[in-house]
């Protein structure tokens, strides 16, 4: 009975020390588990952030010419529907007349019937003919009268004496009859449609054979010698010009970039469009390239303006949808202001340099996450 108690109380004791090892065990665990996060944070709190890398670029401030951009159609000098001054029957279309031909100034289109123009001209001819018949009588019956009075030595008592009134009269009716002859033969003149400009047939509208009447349209002609256009600008653009603009050269470029030849401006700025309040600005296009100018094409306008001083040229990038901009300033702070643009020229936007200094450094691809004052890594990118 006292060895089973015996070992009873050592089984006791082993099983004590057991967990007595045990609780030991925890509590160096949990305190070298402690100790070790408290380290972690403390290396984490003083580790410093990582500051944002930003492109910027590094830019003059420098005085810079204005140029106004804007877009225009070409538009014929002269465009006509040509009208028969005579009515008639159509007895020739020349192959000039056909839709799409160029043809000359002066180039016979179509011949309306002569027959009742040319007994027109014939009764003229003989009008005259009586009309100049008469006068002659008439000088006569004057002369006669005259050298009457002078073989008798005497006075003629008035004009009527000296048939002068018939005279006169018969002096009127050539000249009537002159002109209806001039008339007449204007009108079987007319009876010959030719192109009063060089250009192309855009439409005809009559066929061989068909009657017409004076001012009846027969085609339709465009000019293809002379052309303008006409530009609508803003009050702030029409600021920008260097005034006054009749006679500067201004550059016309397709819609794709390619030079297309130079234009000048003949007028402009006199009134404003009742429709769009801008300014209408005329020009004439001069010089063309290898690339002929066409009729119809819609071409980019640039025009000179006045020297602008103080002016910073972005890349369009940097201009955020709310019409910010933002800069680095000297100690790698972000900084945002809304700039004055001046003018948008291709991907460049000229505004005026809103910081002191001759350089300025600009974001060119700024993000949502910006802050003002906030600090960044610079980094520089060339143009």
């Amino acid at each position: 009975m006292a060895d089973q108690i015996k070992r009873n109380r050592k089984a006791y004791m082993r099983r004590g020390i057991w967990i007595m090892l045990s609780v030991a065990l925890l509590v160096i665990v949990g305190t070298i588990l402690a100790l070790t996060e408290d380290t972690a944070d403390v290396t984490q709190a003083n580790a410093p952030p990582a500051l944002q890398i930003v492109s910027v670029r590094d830019l003059a401030v420098s005085d810079v010419t204005a140029s106004v951009e804007t877009f225009a159609e070409v538009r014929p000098r002269w465009s006509a529907d040509i009208r028969p001054a005579v009515g008639g029957r159509i007895v020739e279309v020349r192959e000039a007349a056909l839709a799409g031909v160029q043809v000359p100034a002066g180039a016979v289109l179509f011949q309306i019937e002569t027959t009742q123009y040319d007994t027109a001209v014939a009764a003229a001819e003989l009008s005259l003919a009586e009309a100049r018949f008469a006068m002659l009588q008439a000088e006569n019956k004057t002369t006669i009268s005259r050298l009457q009075f002078e073989r008798d030595s005497a006075r003629a008592p008035n004009d009527l004496a000296l048939h002068i009134p018939e005279l006169r009269i018969a002096e009127h009716q050539v000249a009537s009859a002159d002109a209806q002859l001039r008339a007449a033969q204007q009108q079987l003149a007319d009876t010959t449609i030719t192109a009063p400009f060089s250009g192309f047939i855009t439409e005809r509208l009559i066929s061989l054979g068909q009657t017409v009447t004076a001012g009846e349209p027969l085609l339709k002609l465009v000019d293809d010698k002379q052309f303008e256009m006409t530009v609508e600008l803003s009050r702030e653009s029409w600021a920008l010009l260097d005034h006054p603009i009749a006679a500067q050269v201004v550059q016309l470029v397709d819609t794709v970039g390619t030079p297309m030849g130079t234009a000048i401006v003949r007028q402009g700025g006199g009134f404003l469009d009742q429709n769009t309040r801008q300014y209408r600005v005329f020009i004439e296009v001069s010089e063309t390239n290898d690339q002929p100018i066409l009729s119809g094409d819609f071409l980019r306008v640039l025009l000179t303006g006045r020297v602008l001083k103080d002016t910073l040229s972005i890349p369009d990038t940097a201009l955020t949808r709310t019409g910010h901009v933002w800069f680095v300033d000297q100690n790698d702070q972000l900084m945002r202001l809304a700039p004055d643009i001046h003018f948008r020229l291709n991907d460049q936007i000229v505004i005026a340099a809103p910081l002191g200094g001759h350089r300025q450094r600009v974001a060119i691809t700024p993000l949502a996450s910006f802050l003002p004052g906030q600090r960044v890594a610079p980094h520089r990118q060339e143009d």
